[in-house]
């Protein structure tokens, strides 16, 4: 059985996969309490590997130190579990569905009016529920993308659960959880997207 990886690591390399955040954002990334996460940061500050921006920001973000600490590990863990070709596996999935995410979140911030895209006030609600019923189409084959990569690394499971509440919030009228939020179903999908990358050591560009 494939054993999730230590906390230490699982904070840092949420905030390699979703940049720099607060100690709220990184506990709902890795499904743990605030204050545990809290005192992960400090562990991996003191050991240079995080920094923490104060003055209005309050967040935290990986050195140049952590960045390749995280790589390291990352790499270690993908190699030691032999995990690695269904890990790819699903990424070459992942990729197929990619572009109708985001022609789905454009989709959902501009609507045709008299053929001309506007800027989606959220005033059409059928519009909505239109766009929000192919979001849905889309999730349920995320959903067997998610379940490869958790199969094969358990710390994917998380991606699930976050796709899945940000959707069933939107659905429940919290439209800010589509695309805009930073729990939003696009945010979580696109850290999904970089840990993918991270993992397999892809570069972006």
């Amino acid at each position: 059985m494939i054993e999730l990886p230590g906390t230490d690591l699982l904070v840092l390399h949420a905030l390699r996969c979703g940049g720099h955040a607060g100690v709220a954002r990184v506990a709902a990334a890795v499904g743990l309490d605030e204050s545990t996460v809290e005192s992960e940061l400090i562990d991996l500050a003191v050991a240079g590997l995080v920094t923490y921006t104060a003055g209005g920001f309050n967040v935290w973000g990986l050195t140049d130190a952590g960045r390749t600490a995280d790589a390291e590990r990352i790499t270690d863990e993908l190699e030691s579990s032999g995990a690695r070709p269904a890990v790819t596996a699903a990424y070459e999935r992942f990729l197929v569905l990619n572009p109708e995410l985001l022609d789905l979140c454009a989709a959902w911030q501009l609507r045709p009016v008299d053929g001309v895209a506007t800027a989606n006030d959220h005033g059409d609600p059928s519009y909505d529920a239109r766009v929000l019923g192919r979001f849905s189409a889309l999730d349920r084959r995320a959903a067997v993308v998610c379940a490869e990569l958790s199969a094969a690394l358990p710390r994917f499971d998380r991606y699930r659960t976050r796709l899945t509440e940000a959707l069933g919030r939107a659905a429940s009228g919290e439209l800010g959880y589509v695309t805009d939020s930073t729990a939003s179903y696009h945010a979580v999908w696109a850290e999904l997207h970089e840990d993918l990358l991270a993992t397999l050591g892809i570069p972006r560009w």
